[in-house]
């Protein structure tokens, strides 16, 4: 199970993500972030209440990665538990995506 809001913060849009994301979630998350808006704004994954991420939440992060670079969008993640931290430290996603320590860290560096 999974539940996904969207609260907008000046030129920021949170994504905030509860439960797991796993092959049967992520198809939900990758069509909630393909309505994200493409205007150059900053979207930011709150994954403080994510549980677990597989490779197929992954991979929705990647493509949502490579549609905001496209897009003249900037996309980071904020919040991740130490178990989902690790898995990507694993994948080399720490590498490809800023991470921030919490929400409140990663609105203060987008204003």
């Amino acid at each position: 199970m999974i539940q996904i809001d969207r609260i907008v913060e000046g030129n920021v849009v949170v994504t905030a993500v509860r439960g797991r994301l796993d092959s049967s979630s992520s198809p939900k998350l990758d069509e909630f972030l393909a309505a994200a808006p493409d205007d150059g704004s900053i979207i930011l994954l709150d994954f403080a209440d994510l549980t677990y991420i597989s490779s197929a939440g992954l991979r929705v992060v990647l493509k949502a990665t490579k549609l905001a670079r496209s897009s003249g969008a900037t996309l980071a993640v904020c919040g991740l538990i130490p178990q989902v931290h690790e898995v990507f430290d694993v994948s080399g996603f720490s590498t490809l995506i800023p991470i921030h320590q919490s929400r409140e860290a990663a609105l203060a560096t987008f204003t």
